[in-house]
């Protein structure tokens, strides 16, 4: 599956990142955020259980239920 990257800055220097499947608008619920386009047509082994290059656990299920997944807060990655 391919997806467009999304990425914003949280506190402590560090970074969350959103996916959606290419070509799709960010959902209306996580608009009220600030999000930077980072990356377009990246592919997702839709078998692995994380994509860890973007700190989201199981991205397979959260763009089954929510049409997005998102980084956890506990896997926001250092800036840089």
């Amino acid at each position: 599956m391919q997806l467009d990257v999304y990425r914003r800055h949280e506190p402590a220097h560090k970074m969350s990142f959103l996916v959606v499947p290419a070509g799709q608008e960010i959902p209306q619920e996580v608009t009220s955020t600030e999000w930077v386009a980072h990356a377009r047509g990246v592919e997702l082994d839709e078998s692995a259980p994380a994509f860890t290059e973007y700190g989201i656990d199981d991205p397979a299920r959260q763009l089954r239920e929510k049409r997005y997944a998102i980084t956890s807060l506990s896997h926001q990655l250092q800036e840089g």
